[in-house]
């Protein structure tokens, strides 16, 4: 189906709309182009000598040796401390009367902020911006679980399911760097969706009965959409293919031919893309998220180069946690309905509440209402 799009002018990925997307191009022809204008020292994870190094650049900008050891005499880190060499200097703090503008900038904001009040510092922010810096550079303990040389690292944001109204069409809730050579069935077990962990029943009767199973264990079955062709989970005997429906539907409206395929059998390679372009991952019957390519390249020595850490997670935001209604305080762990003790319907509970306001002391019920397993999405902040 793609090999119609495997061509040396079809598969560099050109912007179709001014910094919104690309135009389609094949994934596994794209690296062979790559690895055609390179050669295997470009994209080597061994380091360069430093010699050696300094001659390439010298000749490649067609200057002397002399000039480029001048520039690194003149541009080294040594010439721009601003402190004698036996002075402990503290790199949090900016000196008086800094004589580099850099300085002098860095200067000013220190002085701003101390003029700010903070009562509580997020720790899930710092969290969120060091993720991917934790990775960096990360080589495994073990060699066959190296990222091979002029292997494809692609970025995928994957965003909120549309029944999100807040955040639907602008934030990510996670962001994932995955190699060419993974296939679609990785990235779908590495996406973390709150409708994946939900539990099905309801326990009123039998409040500390532990459920059998979450709905990703019952409900098996996704799909993803790439360029007219839907991907479908098929690894256990009761997946069903979630994409029939709209294919039977796209026939009768004189829509376009879709294909199928099956995600297990397929690699980030085989695909047809646009980078900047909105698709789409369906889970759980209607639990749809879109997904969006935003970036693609060759993998260098300072990336995360141990396989067994991808689809590595680069992102994920930080969603406000329910409080329960009664208490304010901790995250809820229950949902009731047609509750009288309840100050409305439905209403959050967390544990201890829901079980001093509905059981006695011998956790017999008491009154009539129907409660069931609440799985808060901040709670996997």
């Amino acid at each position: 189906m793609a090999a119609k799009h495997i061509n040396s002018n079809n598969n560099v990925p050109v912007y179709e709309y001014t910094d919104i997307n690309t135009k389609p191009f094949h994934v596994g022809a794209f690296l062979s182009l790559w690895k055609e204008t390179l050669t295997p020292s470009d994209y080597s994870f061994q380091d360069t000598p430093e010699e050696k190094e300094d001659a390439e650049f010298a000749e490649e900008m067609g200057v002397p040796s002399e000039t480029v050891d001048e520039l690194k005499a003149i541009c080294s880190p040594h010439t721009l401390k601003s402190h004698p060499e036996d002075e402990n200097l503290d790199k949090d703090v900016v000196p008086e009367n800094p004589s580099l503008q850099t300085l002098r900038l860095r200067k000013k904001r220190q002085d701003y902020k101390e003029t700010l009040l903070r009562d509580v510092t997020c720790r899930q922010d710092f969290y969120a911006n060091e993720l991917e810096i934790l990775a960096m550079g990360k080589r495994p303990e073990d060699p066959e679980d190296l990222v091979p040389e002029g292997e494809l690292i692609l970025s995928v944001n994957i965003l909120y399911p549309v029944i999100f109204e807040r955040f639907k069409n602008v934030r990510p809730h996670q962001t994932f760097q995955v190699l060419g050579s993974q296939k679609l069935t990785q990235l779908r077990d590495a996406v973390c969706c709150v409708s994946d962990l939900q539990v099905s029943g309801e326990f009123s009767n039998t409040p500390d009965m532990a459920p059998e199973f979450i709905s990703k264990d019952h409900y098996k079955s996704a799909f993803f959409y790439f360029e007219g062709v839907f991907y479908n989970d098929l690894r256990y005997p009761e997946c069903r293919d979630l994409s029939q429906t709209i294919l039977e539907w796209a026939k009768t409206h004189e829509f376009p031919t879709f294909h199928t395929a099956k995600m297990e059998d397929t690699t980030f390679n085989k695909l047809t893309i646009r980078i900047g372009y909105p698709y789409l991952y369906c889970h759980q019957g209607d639990c749809e998220h879109v997904v969006i390519f935003t970036d693609i390249r060759l993998s260098h020595r300072d990336d995360c180069l141990d396989q067994t850490l991808f689809p590595l997670l680069t992102h994920k935001h930080r969603v406000i946690t329910r409080k329960c209604a009664v208490c304010h305080l901790y995250i809820s762990r229950w949902i009731t309905t047609n509750d009288q003790l309840a100050p409305m319907d439905p209403c959050l509970f967390c544990d201890v509440c829901f079980r001093m306001l509905h059981y006695d002391s011998q956790g017999n019920k008491i009154g009539d209402f129907l409660a069931y397993p609440y799985v808060d999405a901040g709670a996997f902040n």
